[in-house]
């Protein structure tokens, strides 16, 4: 653990107010409803600077259900950036629904395994609120850093709204990491040994240099004493697609 002041499973609380141009500003909670299970979801998200202002970069899992038989799109998608639990402004920057989501089609037209992780990303587009933008009201979105398989990045923080485990899904968590490549197939992810995400983390920016590097994707169970989390890197040819279809 490299996170000053981190816990077991690396993370710190992030302290508010969450500053303009900070990644905290433009990071927030991600909201889905499954029709199938009439289940809840929450994941992790932020703002991908774009053209249009109006983008949300978060992991595919967050958007489309791959597991089993019963593939499908979640329903009521709607962004929360800069949430916190403070009870005054719970939502400081409003809610943001989703008006198209897209993720790799790989990850639509595939069983969910091991072998379509390094495609677990998504992005969201959001309808105008009392027409303006996104990003006028966030300020501007992370920039978009690619990276390709092999590629070791050091000094990453990971954002997000851990809720398992004792944690409450109200508050943003950072956790410091250094991360290398974890193997696997196509494009690879990228694998920390620093951070253990926990649920509710997911979809969330994992932050370089002030630009997004890939999503939170997955953890290692809980209960081991080493554990570490899978972050889905943003490739050139996975992400120019989608951003060409959003556009």
């Amino acid at each position: 653990m490299i996170t000053p002041g981190g816990d077991r499973y690396g993370y710190a609380r992030v302290r508010r107010p969450y500053t303009a141009e900070a990644p905290e500003r433009v990071t927030g909670l991600l909201l889905a409803h499954d029709r199938f299970t009439g289940r809840n979801r929450v994941c992790g998200a932020a703002v991908l600077r774009s053209p249009g202002r109006d983008l949300v970069l978060t992991a595919a899992h967050c958007l489309f259900d791959n597991y089993g038989r019963n593939r499908r799109w979640y329903d009521g998608v709607v962004f929360v950036p800069a949430y916190n639990s403070t009870g005054l402004g719970d939502t400081p920057l409003g809610v943001w629904p989703a008006e198209r989501l897209w993720v790799p089609r790989r990850w639509r037209t595939r069983s969910y395994s091991p072998s379509v992780l390094p495609w677990d990303v998504g992005v969201v587009r959001v309808a105008g609120r009392a027409g303006r933008r996104l990003e006028k009201v966030t300020g501007p979105g992370l920039r978009p850093l690619v990276s390709r398989s092999g590629e070791q990045l050091s000094g990453l923080t990971l954002l997000g709204y851990p809720g398992d485990v004792g944690y409450s899904g109200d508050d943003m968590f950072r956790c410091l990491a250094d991360a290398g490549e974890s193997g696997g197939p196509g494009p690879g992810m990228l694998m920390t040994r620093n951070c253990q995400i926990v649920g509710g983390h997911s979809g969330g920016p994992v932050v370089y240099g002030g630009a997004v590097a890939g999503v939170a994707s997955s953890s290692s169970p809980y209960r081991r004493g080493n554990g570490f989390t899978l972050i889905t890197r943003l490739t050139p040819h996975r992400l120019t697609r989608m951003l060409a279809l959003a556009r």
